[in-house]
Order: C-alpha cells, then sequence, then structure tokens
C-alpha cells in the first residue's frame, strides 16, 4: 500500500519485548515518501542491562537503512532511551536525518509537531531514578506477558493480551499520567502556534482533538503494535497490526472544509496479505 508517510515510536530495538517479526511485515506492506522514528528506536537503558537483539531487530535495521537508500526521507526524532544521539541533532547517518524534532506539513496542509514526548514527562525529567525503576518494572511485565502468550497459546485461547496495555487502561494513576501528558504537550503545541503534535513515549496509541488540536500518539511496537500512516490526501490514519495483518484501523482522521473538528469513522478497507 502506497501512503506518503509511516510514523513509527517506541520500537525498543535491543529488548525482549520488541515485537520486530511484526514490524517487519508491517513495514512490508506499506511503502512511503516519508519514514519518521519518533524515538526510543533503540533502547540503550535496557541494553546497559542486558542486550536481547535477534536476528528479526536485525532485519528491522537493514530495512530501515534500505528504504533510506532507495530515496525515502527517513527522520530519526531520538526519544529518552535513545538519547544519546541527541548530540548530533542535524547530522546526518548516510542516508538518515537526526532531529532533536521537526515540523511536518502533511498534504493537506497540517502542520504538526514531531517530537518524542519525554520532555513533557515530569517524571523522566526530574527524577530519572523513579523513571529508570519503572523501566526496570516494565521489563519484569514484559516478561511475566511472554509466560502469559504461551499459557495462552497452550489453552488455545484466540488473540494477543498485553499485560502492561492492561496495567495501563485500568490502573487509576497511570491513567491519570496519559492525561497530564496529553495536556502537557498540547499546551506546547498551542504556544508555538502548530495545528497538532506527533508524539510516542507513553506506549499508548491516540489519534484525537484536544481543544481543536491533533493529537496523535504512535503507541509502540512491545504491546500494542501501532503505528501513524498519513495518505496521500494528508488524512491520518491509526494502524494497529496483528498476526501479520491489520485487525482494525482504530481512528480516522479525515478534516473537510465544513468540518473542522475530527471525524472519528470505522476503517473501510481492511488489508489482508
Amino acid at each position: 500500500m502506497k501512503v506518503r508517510s509511516v510514523f513509527l515510536s517506541d520500537i525498543h530495538l535491543g529488548t525482549r519485548g520488541c515485537q520486530a517479526e511484526r514490524l517487519l511485515s508491517f513495514l512490508r506492506e506499506f511503502e512511503s515518501e516519508y519514514l519518521f522514528l519518533i524515538g526510543d528506536i533503540i533502547d540503550f537503558w535496557a541494553m546497559g542491562r542486558s542486550i536481547q537483539w535477534s536476528a528479526a531487530q536485525n532485519t528491522v535495521v537493514q530495512k530501515i537503512l534500505r528504504r533510506a537508500r532507495h530515496g525515502e526521507k527517513v527522520i530519526f526524532i531520538p526519544g529518552n532511551h535513545d538519547e544519546v544521539l541527541r548530540e548530533y541533532d542535524g547530522i546526518r547517518f548516510g542516508d538518515i536525518l537526526v532531529a532533536s524534532e521537526w515540523v511536518h506539513v502533511t498534504a493537506d496542509g497540517k502542520r504538526l509537531l514531531l517530537v518524542h514526548g519525554d520532555a513533557y514527562d515530569q517524571v523522566t525529567r526530574h527524577h530519572r531514578w523513579v523513571a529508570l525503576l519503572g523501566d526496570i518494572g516494565y521489563d519484569l511485565l514484559v516478561c511475566l506477558n511472554a509466560w502469559l502468550s504461551w499459557l495462552r497459546r497452550s489453552l488455545r485461547i484466540p488473540g494477543y493480551w498485553s499485560l502492561a496495555g492492561y496495567a495501563k487502561r485500568k490502573v487509576k494513576s497511570a491513567v491519570n499520567f496519559i492525561c497530564n501528558f496529553e495536556d502537557a504537550v498540547i499546551h506546547a503545541v498551542r504556544e508555538r502556534g502548530l495545528d497538532g503534535v506527533v508524539c510516542g513515549h507513553i506506549h499508548s496509541a491516540t489519534l484525537k482533538q484536544i481543544d481543536g488540536l491533533l493529537y496523535v500518539n504512535c503507541g509502540d511496537w512491545v504491546d500494542s503494535c501501532t503505528a501513524i500512516v498519513e495518505h496521500l490526501d494528508g488524512r491520518l490514519e491509526l494502524i494497529e497490526w496483528r498476526h501479520d495483518r491489520i485487525v482494525a484501523s482504530l481512528l480516522q482522521a479525515r478534516p473537510t472544509p465544513d468540518t473542522p473538528a475530527l471525524e472519528l469513522l470505522p476503517h473501510e478497507n481492511p488489508v489482508h496479505f
């Protein structure tokens, strides 16, 4: 499928939880003019404790490099887990540009700030040791989830279920954190006079309007296996990728001249291959 842009965040290469095989099948399906890597692509935090690097993860890196060599505009916006790359802001590594942030203009003229988002997370900014402890706890949830996935397969229970994702949806403090994060990001976007933001960081895929501005979160490739695509007409779509196919397009943004608000529509053309 040909799209104008693909937005990915929080792949966490180098960790046990990275869903590299599913990401590869997604990348094979979507050909684009722009590929934006919006932070935490490589997890240097986790790799400092132990490295879990599979052949599939290596293929992900090779595929991204190949796309860049073949003319796709690849822009890498580092996050907190790969923050060591932020000192290379504005530098090209081969055909990949590293940028601390980016303003992307969609085909229909929306000006969107692309940023990982950790700068708007008060825990990450001011209590780094708490963030590191949380990262270790998250790794534990991923390990537990692998065991639960094996149990579900043994019991022939269909579908994919994420323990970490369930905790984020159900634990009140996690829900409040997500709401506070969204408000902080939108406030910054409004001050800069932009139309919206595409970010990552909190592993919570969303495509919606907040106070007239577009808030888009790519999600991740550990729990949710989600990405954002921009179609050739500028329409944004949030894709959930499961078992080498699109199970659901969660939301679509299809602004019209008469309707400035975000219209939420079901996915019209599921892709199977």
